[in-house]
């Protein structure tokens, strides 16, 4: 009997509090997650850099050995040197010297991917007056961005997914929850395959060093706004129509960045990942929702008041023509 009680008020105290011990497990798994991820890139990766320190480092000693002349301080002043050139986007490889990065296109370029704060890194301001108007750019520019976002979304989805979810569901008969559900899945496809895949391919050919994989892995890295820097395409040697592709590649980054908001969107409205989410939010107290209903019937009363006067306004105003007949005549005419 005790164990009974205990174990039902153990029910309850769970179900009492099942938002905050969703919301205490959610943030366990995503502490968990972040864990994981870091084992894995450290157990994957750590041996390459391994590899590539040592690699270096013989190379290093060989070109000492061979060039007897030049001190190792003097060849660690060059790199130092070369290195802070090549983190702001400048090489002193005689291959990249026709490559400017801060004509129209590549300006337009690193404009799109500050505003969709991708940030690809592998081009920044040098002076001081660049980084000062990059920040002021970016602080307008990023609000401005996500407003532009918004709308266009709000007004695509409409027509992509909203539309024809009822469309099958009223003239069909099917289940809107099936039919949303299915819709969403094929609305992912054609994304996945027009921004991802076919992109890929295309980029696999117009780039000389990339295959298949790191072409796709560009795109994946470029759409979902992560901009690791590694791949960026129209850097390559004697680029063919160099600005022209770099105009593309800004049209695309916008297009497939629209899209994967269409998509995230679409699936967001789904009842299902509704319920899920709502394991995770607090709920609002009884009192609040009181006041929230009684505002909005107040605010619906008196709407419907307006609207009404102002009907009958609207009736006395498109009936100028009709005679009213004061109370003198109304008395006159019942004497007669």
């Amino acid at each position: 009997m005790l164990q009974s009680l205990a174990g039902s008020s153990c029910v309850r105290l769970v179900e009492q509090h099942r938002s905050a011990w969703c919301f205490a497990l959610l943030v366990l798994g995503y502490l968990l997650y972040l864990v994981f991820g870091a084992v894995v890139f450290s157990s994957v990766e750590l041996p390459y850099e391994d590899l590539l320190r040592q690699e270096l480092g013989k190379l290093k000693q060989r070109f000492l050995e061979e060039h007897a002349c030049l001190s190792e301080q003097q060849l660690e002043q060059f790199l130092v040197r070369v290195l802070e050139a090549s983190n702001y986007g400048v090489s002193v490889l005689s291959n990249a010297s026709g490559n400017w990065n801060w004509d129209f296109t590549s300006s337009l370029f690193f404009a799109s991917t500050v505003l969709s704060t991708t940030g690809y890194g592998h081009t920044v301001p040098l002076s001081d007056g660049g980084k000062a108007f990059c920040i002021i750019y970016s602080v307008i520019g990023i609000p401005f961005t996500l407003l532009f976002l918004t709308a266009v979304v709000q007004r695509i989805i409409v027509y992509v997914t909203r539309r024809p979810v009822l469309y099958f569901h009223i003239h069909w008969g099917f289940s809107k929850q099936v039919v949303a559900i299915i819709h969403a899945m094929v609305l992912g496809f054609i994304t996945v395959s027009c921004f991802f895949l076919i992109p890929a391919a295309i980029f696999s050919v117009l780039e000389d060093d990339w295959n298949f994989l790191e072409s796709f892995y560009f795109c994946f890295i470029s759409l979902s706004t992560i901009g690791l820097g590694d791949y960026v395409p129209g850097e390559g040697y004697n680029q063919k129509f160099r600005e022209l592709y770099k105009i593309g590649i800004t049209c695309y980054l916008l297009m497939g960045l629209i899209a994967m908001l269409v998509v995230l969107e679409t699936f967001c409205e789904l009842h299902e990942l509704k319920k899920f989410r709502k394991l995770f939010y607090v709920k609002k107290d009884k009192e609040e929702d009181q006041v929230h209903i009684m505002e909005h019937d107040q605010l619906s009363f008196s709407s419907i008041s307006d609207q009404a006067a102002s009907m009958k306004d609207d009736q006395k105003a498109n009936e100028p023509f009709v005679n009213s007949q004061s109370p003198t005549s109304n008395d006159s005419s019942l004497n007669n």
